[in-house]
């Protein structure tokens, strides 16, 4: 009967196999999360009323009020208001009336 025996190759090849997973796991999963969460912080800062904003759930309005970690939505043409977290907003389109290019 042969027992199995872990020689110091083994150790080592189970060392670099551990440390190559780490490796991938910060460039495919950590390291992208982060830098989406910095981006996603960057809008919800930049946040100004008049944008026109689109939410997780899909709703399209514009940005009538802004408080600390809420804001509140103009939809359509019917006018409703809705209170949403600034979490919820998953794009932001500026309306910068400034460079706009003048009419003639």
């Amino acid at each position: 009967m042969q027992f199995l025996t872990t020689t110091s190759e083994g150790y080592i090849s189970l060392f670099f196999t551990l440390a190559l997973m780490l490796v991938l796991l910060y460039f495919m999963i950590y390291r992208p999360q982060k830098k989406q969460e910095k981006k996603d912080a960057a809008m919800r800062c930049s946040l100004e009323i008049g944008d026109q904003v689109t939410t997780i759930g899909g709703v399209i309005g514009r940005v009538v009020a802004i408080k600390d970690d809420t804001f509140v939505l103009e939809t359509g043409a019917d006018r409703v208001k809705i209170r949403f977290t600034k979490t919820a907003i998953s794009a932001v389109e500026k309306l910068n009336m400034d460079n706009a290019p003048a009419k003639k």
